[in-house]
């Protein structure tokens, strides 16, 4: 896995493409998706793409890119069971599942400096406003490494916790899990100085 992202190596079909051909195909689906309003066209396509993961050898990293938001699936869920009707709730739940597992896919098959290099592209026309490509696709970097870098926070945090003997709810975990994203900001700020970066 790399540093600064989730790019797992692999020569199975979605490797063999290009980053932007995979997230143009990512913002079809999940468009799709969303229009439809079909409850059951989102939960078979929620179905489906696990099935991607087990095709293209991905299939070990499902739980990993699901596990993130199946708290926050589960709260959605109990929500619209409770004010909008079981359809919704499976109608929401699916859409927001397979917009996850799909978008983990892209980003466990594509590298980042790939996906930099697209972005940096994309954001080129931006130049005649004043903006600079180059640090479009530095703060791209420093936002995919955040995201592993949270998980970790709040892994080291937890284990922490449970190594203590305490417990209690999640909520206790908040506080040293800011304060491990504050000090990893800090470090970062520092090598970027010391690089010269403004």
């Amino acid at each position: 896995m790399s540093m600064i992202g989730l790019y797992v190596p692999g020569t199975s079909l979605p490797y063999r493409m290009g980053a932007g051909t995979k997230l143009l195909l990512l913002v079809v689906v999940v468009t799709t998706l969303l229009a439809l309003r079909d409850p059951w066209v989102s939960l078979g396509t929620a179905l489906v793409v696990p099935l991607l993961y087990l095709a293209f050898g991905l299939w070990s990293h499902l739980r990993h890119a699901f596990r993130p938001v199946l708290l926050f699936l589960v709260l959605v869920a109990l929500f619209h069971l409770l004010f909008t009707g079981w359809e919704v709730a499976v109608r929401v739940c699916a859409q927001l599942a397979a917009a996850v597992l799909l978008a983990g896919l892209v980003t466990r098959t594509t590298p980042v400096t790939e996906m930099l290099d697209l972005f940096a592209r994309l954001a080129r026309p931006l130049r005649f406003v004043g903006v600079r490509p180059d640090r479009v696709a530095l703060v791209l970097a420093l936002t995919i490494r955040c995201i592993p870098m949270v998980a970790t926070a709040w892994t080291t945090s937890r284990e922490a916790y449970l190594a203590r003997g305490l417990r209690g709810g999640p909520h206790r975990m908040v506080v040293p899990v800011i304060v491990n994203l504050i000090r990893s900001a800090e470090a970062l700020g520092e090598a970027m100085s010391a690089r010269g970066m403004d």
